[in-house]
């Protein structure tokens, strides 16, 4: 019987794709590959070295690094030895989220990068399990915990030359219920909990997301999302490996925005195949073709708006084979497609295919763009708790705005309040079983029985199932705005929308606790705001230039409530009052978690005093002294 684990998994694919490039990696301004052999003889050596440092099975060790060849060779490297990966989230800047996280899963070991040194050398005497650190880099340091990854290499050269049968009987006694790794979500409300995924998990996920897209062996994908959470290591990492294609990492900068203005530059240079993303990152694409078609002109950008309408009538009346419109609008399709779609697609490295789409909702009109210009977003649902993958939309299988078809061997069900199976198009919570789901909390029984009953999943998640099996996910059952009557509504589809129309709207988020009308809290994008200003020859300082902004993002929202765009939403979710924020939400600041997630309940809680100021009458005024404010110091 097959041993379901990602040793096996592993194993299989050096045997099969042996000379096939696993990892590329920038080295000396260029990137190299590494091959599944040489990958495999470096796992080896490093798991050799951790027996040797005397690693025991079950031990917890954690992996703080940015993604790079050493992150899978060291994680493979874990398993082998026996023992359980714990990555962290490299964004986590604060010492005692980093203190709590590395304490609660009693990390004896720390394999770390050197632009995390600092901190962790900043709190390891607060470790109390804590036994040694793995340094990714070279350095000079009189730290005597500190050892190089280059001598863990050489001890385990050394080890495998005299043992390499302990480390074989090591390897082999994992089983496939043994714990794989602890993954450690702050979800939405800021409240951390550690995920045990077992080797189960991932395997039977891997092979519910390969047989949702086919991924060939001569398949690249740069992988943008942070590696320690659970859909880059089951649909990156895993389910590439097990096909024997490529993963590419970014190219580390000394900073983390120096980092993020490299994924360009790389997307070009890697030319994927597809890319994994999430509504953050799509977004940015997004506002950034729209600000390279706005460089050239006005003329530009008409044309452009009128390819994008063609393009959406096309591939909209493509289903219908005998359609007249379709036959009418292709030479023009074909044409823009050819001298404008066709050159922003370059910019992605002239490869790519599709994007595959996690996280949190991805607006309709998001997907729409995407689709026209070509590079479809096949947007999937998931969460770490079901390793992640629970649906996915699929090439030639896929309805825009939907989280497409539940993967198979897995159930799925939507349950009332009160627990009873609902029919397709009833909205409810979202249960799923399956041997994807996790064995559960680390640590944590009280909080595993409240979300694992009968073996069933219970996600935290509206949804409903529509009558050709198509998931539709609302929003999260914590985050409902609630009116003064008692309705309910989830606000994640109204957020992502409109700041997926607005230019001026970077982040929103709408809040109702009972009350007569809906608030929100607005980020606005400094760059399209100055840009309007200075066309409009006014300034941030201009009182006349501040009132301008803010009529302008009244009439964008007026458009769901009285314009084109009315019965989008219910009105009475739609913000009568916003309050301006001069800070984003940032993972810096805490109010994003590590997969670029508003962290809501942290949000409200920081802006109480907002909150409760848009239900006076003078925070009702949109243009009070606080919001003119906010802009003259953009």
């Amino acid at each position: 019987m097959k041993r379901k684990t990602i040793i096996h998994l592993f194993e299989e694919s050096v045997k099969r794709y042996r000379d096939n490039i696993l990892v590329w990696e920038k080295q000396g301004g260029e990137y190299r590959g590494i091959t599944y052999r040489e990958v495999s003889r470096l796992v080896m050596k490093f798991a050799g070295g951790l027996m040797d440092m005397g690693i025991e099975t079950g031990e917890t060790i954690s992996i703080v690094s940015e993604g790079r060849s050493q992150w899978i060779i060291t994680e493979l490297g874990i398993l082998y030895a026996g023992a359980v990966s714990v990555p962290i989230s490299t964004k986590i800047d604060e010492l005692p989220d980093l203190i709590g996280r590395l304490k609660h899963a009693q990390c004896t070991t720390i394999v770390v990068s050197k632009n995390h040194l600092k901190k962790i050398l900043a709190i390891k005497d607060k470790l109390p399990h804590l036994k040694r650190i793995i340094h990714l880099d070279t350095i000079e340091t009189a730290e005597r915990e500190i050892t190089s990854i280059d001598e863990v290499y050489r001890r385990g050269e050394v080890y495998l030359s005299v043992s390499s049968a302990a480390l074989l009987m090591r390897s082999e006694q994992v089983g496939e219920e043994d714990p794989a790794s602890i993954c450690y979500t702050s979800g939405t409300s800021g409240n951390p909990k550690g995920i045990v995924l077992t080797h189960k998990n991932y395997i039977t996920n891997v092979e519910q997301s390969s047989a949702v897209i086919s991924i060939p062996e001569w398949y690249t994908s740069l992988l943008i999302l942070p590696w320690d959470h659970s859909f880059a290591h089951t649909a990156g990492i895993y389910t590439l490996m097990k096909n024997g294609a490529s993963i590419a990492s970014v190219e580390v900068g000394e900073t983390k925005m120096e980092t993020l203005k490299n994924i360009p530059k790389n997307i070009r240079e890697i030319k994927p195949v597809f890319l994994l993303t999430v509504p953050s990152l799509v977004q940015n694409f997004k506002k950034n073709i729209e600000r390279s078609i706005e460089a050239r002109g006005r003329l530009t950008k008409v044309v452009f708006n009128i390819a994008l309408a063609i393009s959406c009538y096309y591939r909209d009346s493509s289903s219908n084979k005998t359609s007249i419109g379709k036959f009418l609008v292709k030479p023009l399709y074909t044409l823009f497609d050819r001298t404008i779609f066709s050159r922003i697609r370059e910019g992605f490295g002239g490869r790519l295919k599709f994007f595959i789409g996690g996280g949190s909702l991805l607006s309709l009109e998001m997907q729409t763009f995407f689709s026209a210009i070509g590079l479809p977003i096949y947007q999937g649902y998931g969460l770490t708790e079901a390793a992640p993958v629970i649906s996915a939309n699929a090439p030639g299988r896929f309805k825009l705005g939907s989280s497409g078809i539940p993967v198979k061997d897995m159930e799925i069900k939507i349950c009332s309040e009160e627990g009873v199976s609902l029919p397709p198009g009833e909205r409810g919570e979202i249960c799923v079983r399956g041997e994807n789901v996790m064995k559960g909390y680390w640590r944590d029984p009280d909080s595993t029985r409240e979300v694992i009953r009968e073996e069933w999943l219970h996600t935290g998640d509206l949804g409903y199932l529509d009558g050709e099996g198509f998931l539709y996910v609302l929003g999260r059952k914590k985050t409902l705005l609630i009116g003064d009557d008692g309705e309910k509504y989830s606000p994640e589809g109204i957020e992502e929308t409109i700041c997926s129309s607005s230019p001026l709207i970077s982040q929103m988020i709408l809040y109702n606790n009972q009350s007569s009308y809906t608030v929100a809290l607005i980020v606005l994008d400094s760059y399209q705001v100055k840009e309007l200003l200075k066309r409009k020859k006014l300034t941030l300082g201009d009182e006349r230039g501040q009132r301008l902004i803010i009529k302008v993002i009244e009439e964008e929202i007026k458009r769901y409530r009285y314009g084109d765009r009315k019965g989008t939403f219910p009105s009475r979710w739609l913000p009568s009052a916003f309050s301006l924020l001069e800070e984003g939400f940032t993972e810096e600041n805490g109010l994003l978690n590590s997969t670029l997630k508003i962290v809501r309940l942290k949000i409200l809680r920081t802006y109480k005093e907002k909150l409760e100021f848009m239900y006076t009458s003078k925070g009702k005024d949109i243009y009070n002294s606080e919001n003119l404010k906010c802009i003259s110091r953009l």
